[in-house]
């Protein structure tokens, strides 16, 4: 078995694997922070987990448009998630929430792979306690799981994986439905 197919078992080698397939698809690392954790107590007293958090721009798009990645290493395995991030208008400009994540899901369905969990998520947050809920912030999260097979593949197939996912994602961004809950300008 070549070094290239050996199953990915360690967090060091996944994040490598991600962020060449990633800088390959012509997006920049911004940034990279990685967390130890100990359980000393409950549920998962004596578990420990690693974790890394990616997050690549691209030259050309605006500030408002991101990927995201975080990849975790448990006793459990290795998981993780390549995510479109899209800070979007003011609450008040969204219109109805329903509508808004049809819309999130409709572009999902058609921009991204199949076969793969797409999680899409809508956050909103108020910057101080005295803002105007209609003032509230939006962000915008279109996933991509990694799956297991990804993992057992090794670091080619995982970095060819998070290539397509970043084209998916451009796609996703010049998607039809995505265009009346972007922010103008910026």
């Amino acid at each position: 078995m070549s070094e290239s197919s050996t199953p990915l078992l360690t967090l060091e080698p996944l994040l490598e694997a991600v962020q060449d397939g990633i800088e390959r698809a012509g997006w920049a690392l911004s940034g990279l922070q990685k967390t130890t954790s100990l359980q000393f107590e409950g549920r998962w007293e004596g578990e420990s987990t690693r974790s890394a958090y990616l997050f690549f721009h691209r030259e050309g798009l605006p500030d408002w448009v991101s990927l995201d990645v975080f990849l975790d290493e448990t006793s459990r395995g290795l998981k993780g998630n390549f995510a479109l991030v899209i800070d979007g208008p003011e609450l008040g400009e969204l219109g109805p929430m329903d509508d808004l994540l049809e819309a999130l899901a409709a572009v999902s369905r058609d921009a991204l792979p199949e076969g793969y969990a797409t999680p899409v998520s809508v956050r909103l947050r108020l910057p101080k306690a005295s803002t105007k809920p209609a003032e509230a912030d939006s962000e915008f999260r279109l996933k991509i799981r990694i799956p297991q097979r990804a993992y057992e593949a090794g670091p080619d197939a995982l970095s060819a994986l998070a290539s397509a996912s970043v084209t998916a994602f451009e796609a996703a961004l010049e998607h039809p439905g995505l265009r009346p809950f972007l922010r103008d300008g910026d």
